[in-house]
């Protein structure tokens, strides 16, 4: 049904709690997940390769997780990084409160889950880490990060996730026609190839 779509903004069906053991910045850690979220069960493939082959953030500043699900990507980039704020973005609530309990039962005091429109519009990053929705459609996924890309502060990266078979090479492209010739304007390579899945790395110059 449309409305478990791990994108819908509020999942119809009844709440179903689980634990799940992950590993987590370099320590076995256990979660909570649910049901109608974005892989419930474990952290999926491409989000592995990310947390793996991804720089992570230092010196601070204001970070972003877009697409966070329950939260792996958020609570391993504030693990890393104590000192950055991180704004963990998602649409479906119910994932933005799970990763509310699991930086709580984690200690985490520095991840912000907010829908976006909750993102102060003053809010620049430091960097943007994401394993994008590909699924909700390409004009919907463009809309997107022509939203959040250019809100990366001068000097910084965004890293993306892509499947190769799920157009990781037309995303690429699109960006790189995208956003030169712009006020901003990004630049974009392939940083990683890893299980079928590629990180490409959005660059904005200082």
């Amino acid at each position: 049904m449309a409305s478990e779509h791990y994108f819908s903004s509020t999942p119809g069906s009844d709440l179903k709690l689980r634990k799940i053991t992950v590993k987590i910045a370099g320590a076995i850690r256990e979660v909570t997940t649910a049901n109608a979220i974005f892989s419930p069960e474990h952290i999926d493939t491409g989000t592995k390769v990310l947390m793996r082959e991804a720089p992570l953030p230092s010196g601070g500043g204001d970070v972003l997780d877009l697409g966070c699900g329950w939260g792996p990507i958020s609570l391993h980039l504030a693990l890393a990084d104590p000192s950055a704020t991180v704004w963990a973005v998602d649409v479906n609530e119910r994932a933005l409160e799970l990763v509310r309990m699991n930086a709580a039962n984690l200690g985490l005091t520095n991840i912000n889950a907010v829908l976006p429109q909750d993102v102060p519009d003053s809010v620049s990053f430091a960097g943007i880490w994401s394993n994008p929705p590909i699924r909700v459609g390409k004009a919907e996924l463009h809309a997107m990060l022509e939203r959040w890309l250019p809100r990366l502060t001068p000097g910084t990266d965004a890293w993306l996730v892509v499947q190769r078979n799920l157009g990781s090479d037309s995303l690429q492209r699109w960006i790189a026609e995208e956003f030169p010739g712009q006020p901003g304007a990004l630049e974009i390579e392939r940083y990683a190839t890893d299980k079928g899945f590629r990180i490409l790395n959005v660059h904005n110059p200082a």
